[in-house]
Formats: C-alpha cells, structure tokens, sequence
C-alpha cells in the first residue's frame, strides 16, 4: 500500500492525482500533510503541488464532464468526509477511462458516493446562506461566525458579495480558524484568531456598535412573536434548523438583558 502524501489543499490533490498515474502507484490512501503512522508496512509517496500538473488533470477532466460535473469535483473536496480523497479518486479514475460521460451512472459505486458528497456541501452551503446571521462592530464592520460540517465558505462567499456590495463584512469559520473578508470591492482569505463565544456580555460590549444590543433583541422579539404557537411542529423545525447551528443565530440565544 502506498501513502500519498499531500499538503491537503485542492491543488495538491490534483497533483497527486497526476503522479498516481505518472509513477503507476496501486493501492493508494491519501494522507494530509504528515503520513499515518496506523499503516505500519505502507510507503510513502510525498506531492509537492505543481501548477502544471494540476492544470494537466483539470484540462483533461474538462473534456470529460459537464460544466456542473467538472465544477462537483471541487464542491466534493469541501465536503471533508471521511477518506473524501479516495471517494473523488475513484470517480475520477472512472470518468478518465470512460469513453462517454459516466457523471450520471448512478448505478456505479464510484459514481454514487461522490454524488453524496457534492449534495451534502450543498446543503450545507445552502443552510449557511439562511443561517448567517451579522452583527455590527463599533467600525462599522459587519461580522458573522458559522462552524458548518463542510467548508463552504468558498461557494458562499459570492453570495454574500452580491447581497450585501455596499457593506464591509467577515465570516468567520471557527472551526477551520479563516475566514472571508469583503472590503466593499474584493474579498480576500482571512487568518485570524477570534473569540467565538456569543454568550459572553463582555466580549459583545468590547467589539459591538452601541445600537448592536438593541437591534439584537428587536430581532429575537420578532421572531418570537411571529411564530404562532399552535402551529408549532418541533419536529420539523429541527430538520431545516438543526441544534448545532443554534449558538450562532441572533434568534437563538436568549435576550442579553437576561444574561447579566
């Protein structure tokens, strides 16, 4: 078995998808950065990213897969599930030796557990375009902070630009430690270290506008009174807004007041 080795980005990927078929390697598994030491009689193969070799695969996928397909194989990379390497490598090893277009052969095992993984970061990009919820900074700098299951902040971020142009804003993915900054003409990646407690009455006071707290409870009374009570169905609340997205939603934690 061989470990191949990359620096976990989408380009070194692509690259070591090259030397997978450049060096002939068989039986593969991916590694992020550092070698497993779990596969005790494994090689090693490390990838160093190499633009050349990435546009190599890419310009041959493009010639394979619709335009949807080819961009799926990137939204698939973001998903993060577990071995998502080895499940896009099957893929593609199907599609490059397939003389047709096979990105709708649901019936082959490669095929159908990619489809899952492109879905599942288009849920999740879809719940953090209703999810996100601002909050304003005393520089006037408008700031949100998600922790999705898949790393969508590159399919989001378009989103946002296009709906709020006239706004300087930052999502920040706490769980990945980056984030997505728009400075009223382009946006850029972000590294930073954030206190991502919502709770705290401290750290809110520190960083917020002075009319954040008031707009901030204006929104949890309406919400609160246009949900009708002898409609409410639990159930199916908790299906479009899962409890894991909770501790971020202005609607969710309770009134400020209340906390002090």
């Amino acid at each position: 078995m061989t470990q191949i080795v990359y620096d976990g980005t989408y380009e070194g990927w692509l690259t070591a998808v090259f030397e997978i078929y450049e060096y002939k390697l068989k039986d593969i598994v991916f590694a992020k950065k550092e070698a497993s030491a779990a596969l005790l009689f494994s090689t090693h193969h490390i990838v160093i990213t190499n633009d050349l070799k990435v546009q190599r695969v890419l310009d041959g996928l493009k010639k394979r897969l619709s335009r949807q397909g080819f961009i799926s194989i990137y939204n698939a990379f973001l998903s993060e599930i577990n071995q998502i390497e080895e499940v896009m490598f099957r893929f593609v090893q199907y599609v490059l030796s397939s003389a047709q277009n096979v990105e709708d052969d649901y019936g082959n095992s490669a095929v159908l557990d990619f489809k899952k993984a492109v879905r599942l970061t288009g849920k999740e990009a879809h719940r953090m375009e209703a999810f996100v919820r601002f909050k304003l900074t005393k520089d006037q700098l408008y700031y949100a902070i998600i922790e999705p299951d898949c790393d969508v902040l590159p399919i989001i971020e378009k989103h946002f630009k296009n709906r709020y142009a006239d706004q300087r804003w930052l999502i920040y993915d706490a769980k990945r430690k980056y984030g997505v900054y728009y400075d009223l003409e382009n946006i850029s990646t972000v590294e930073l270290q954030f206190d991502n407690n919502p709770a705290s009455s401290k750290y809110l006071a520190e960083i917020s506008d002075q009319q954040e707290e008031f707009f901030q409870n204006l929104w949890r009374h309406y919400f609160k009174n246009v949900n009708i009570e002898s409609r409410k169905n639990t159930r199916l609340h908790l299906q479009h807004m899962p409890k894991r997205y909770w501790k971020h939603l202005t609607e969710k934690i309770p009134d400020m007041k209340n906390r002090r």
